[in-house]
């Protein structure tokens, strides 16, 4: 069935080989991220990551517009949740971030950005 499906339609099956390319380089860094950066610099990729994809503009930064937990993104980072919520503690003190019940506002995307990729790395 698959085999004469891409054959009557072989822009899809571009387009699905590409979907899939996209999905195995996230897969490839975020493999790369877990086993290499400092647990900080991950948390605020993953922060990133979440604000560029499904964050919505305000007038105080970008909101991640679905609700998400400190245990969601200790799991995403492979941590623990007292890990994140010290993470973000530090964060909203500085003005990176305001978190909320399942809610998360980045205020400062310039900032966290500077920190996710100035961290040291382990060798």
């Amino acid at each position: 069935m698959w085999p004469k499906f891409v054959e009557r339609n072989p822009r899809l099956a571009v387009s699905a080989m590409e979907t899939i390319g996209q999905r195995l380089e996230e897969a490839h860094v975020r493999i790369r991220e877990m086993s290499t950066q400092e647990v900080e610099k991950r948390v605020a990729h993953t922060v990133l990551r979440l604000a560029q994809k499904a964050g919505r503009s305000e007038a105080s930064g970008i909101r991640i517009d679905f609700p998400i937990s400190r245990q969601d993104i200790a799991e995403m980072t492979g941590t623990t949740i007292h890990t994140v919520s010290r993470i973000f503690s530090a964060w909203e003190s500085r003005g990176l971030i305001e978190g909320g019940r399942q809610k998360l506002l980045v205020r400062d995307m310039i900032e966290l950005a500077s920190l996710a990729n100035s961290l040291p790395e382990r060798r």
